[in-house]
């Protein structure tokens, strides 16, 4: 099989792979309820089925970027879609919520294979001159399991039932994984005499889970408790990777300036945009009496934005300066956050789709062209580490999002109901996060400009 063929292959397993994640993510929250009702769960093991997908998905992201440096990134890639498509079948059979939040966290932990290899194995298999194009079909793929997501998951969960959105997934990890077999032909192995970093993963994985269920959980004890915990043993962590010969992650090139700015930018951005479906989903929802269908479509508009501009941009990244896009792209995120801070109860819904449609062109630009540049600025036996610090500078900035966002609700309405008596209150909240977003967001953009160099 020629080059050619193994490159296209490589994109289809890799994008195909890329777009299952976030869209199991996005329309398992919209199956909730009906999951609810059905296993008769309460509350709180409700709750833990989103939580531990994403848990188990940020937490093993770099020891398995490091593994599939040293013994393969098709090999890692492939067992992930063998656990995550397992797990798929297990969840849809799920007889109990226990059971179901088991096979979330096995999904999660699939999941974390494939996120931590996909975008090494695309960098291994193509050219310099045209992984910023491969990179946008990469990130577009994501996004359009974004926009996908409520879509076709609240389809599917209306009409055939919640366990159809587990079902759905099962063909195509079968899918992919024939292509894998049959198709993609050869390995790509960054430093297979090294050895892994067994302490090392042994302390980052609980201590990855502490931090971000710290963050997302602050308002309670426990969440204190565990962000603290979480603090503790990260810091003793990097104090054992600094000795490490043979480290988890080489925090000597993410100490380089061209690697851990676009990547402290990466983290940045994913804090600013991530809460933005909860807020106008409750805002259009709750205060504006739209429909679920009709939120789920307006909030479509960011994620399609991003969908359909990824690979032209990607394109142009390959032969014009990538900073420029990255820079242009935090610029028109701000804006669109501003615009959305402005938001009233009679505030015109063209206002929120032109808010979304530049949170959306700015993510195309800034998506594509500033992975190249993380992923470039690392040498090629690393590639797996560059991916998983990608994907977990996107998890943590997620989770901080969605942390700050709960913070902020609990400071000006409380633990209570959104109802006509505090819509005041939810307006002032909605207005201090974007506006906080809008902040990180522009700080992001000051760091860029004043610290990054182009790439050697």
């Amino acid at each position: 099989m020629n080059h050619l063929n193994v490159r296209k292959c490589a994109l289809i397993v890799v994008a195909l792979g890329s777009f299952l994640i976030p869209f199991m993510g996005s329309s398992l929250s919209i199956a909730l309820p009906l999951i609810q009702t059905d296993l008769n769960v309460d509350v709180i093991l409700l709750g833990w089925i989103p939580t531990v997908f994403v848990l188990a998905n940020a937490a093993f992201l770099l020891p398995f970027g490091r593994l599939a440096d040293i013994h393969g990134r098709k090999k890692i890639f492939t067992y992930g879609v063998v656990i995550y498509t397992s797990a798929s079948f297990m969840s849809a059979i799920s007889p109990s919520g226990l059971f179901l939040v088991m096979g979330s966290f096995l999904q999660g932990w699939g999941c974390s294979l494939m996120f931590a290899t996909g975008a090494a194995l695309l960098i291994s298999v193509y050219p310099s001159d045209h992984r910023g194009e491969v990179l946008g079909f990469y990130i577009t793929s994501v996004f359009a399991g974004l926009f996908l997501g409520p879509l076709l998951g609240g389809f599917l969960a209306e009409n055939l039932g919640w366990r159809s959105i587990f079902f759905f997934n099962i063909p195509l990890g079968l899918i992919i994984l024939s292509l894998i077999l049959l198709r993609l032909k050869g390995e790509w192995v960054g430093s297979k005499d090294d050895k892994f970093d067994l302490k090392g993963s042994a302390m980052y994985v609980p201590s990855i889970i502490a931090l971000l269920y710290g963050v997302s959980s602050f308002g309670s004890d426990l969440g204190k408790v565990a962000l603290l915990s979480g603090m503790v043993g990260l810091s003793i962590f990097i104090i054992q990777e600094i000795k490490s010969l043979n480290p988890l992650i080489r925090l000597r090139e993410l100490k380089r300036r061209v690697s851990a700015i676009p990547a402290l930018t990466i983290f940045l951005i994913n804090v600013s945009i991530t809460a933005i479906w909860t807020l106008l989903s409750l805002y259009m929802q709750d205060l504006r009496s739209l429909g679920p269908q009709m939120t789920a479509l307006l909030l479509a508009v960011e994620p399609l934005m991003v969908a359909i501009l990824s690979p032209p941009v990607g394109r142009l990244s390959d032969h014009v300066d990538s900073r420029i896009f990255s820079v242009v792209g935090m610029v028109l995120t701000t804006i669109g956050l501003l615009i959305l801070s402005t938001l009233n109860l009679d505030t015109g819904l063209w206002v929120i789709v032109m808010g979304l449609i530049l949170v959306g062109i700015g993510q195309a630009l800034f998506s594509a062209p500033t992975t190249n540049i993380l992923m470039s600025s690392m040498r090629k036996e690393n590639y797996g580490i560059a991916s998983a610090t990608l994907s977990t500078m996107i998890y943590a900035g997620q989770t901080f999002s969605l942390g700050i966002l709960l913070y902020i609700f609990a400071t000006f309405l409380g633990n209570v109901q959104i109802t006509t008596a505090n819509f005041d209150l939810f307006l002032l909240s909605l207005k201090t996060a974007f506006l906080v977003f809008a902040v990180l967001s522009s700080a992001g953009l000051l760091i860029y400009l004043l610290t990054c160099k182009k790439s050697e």
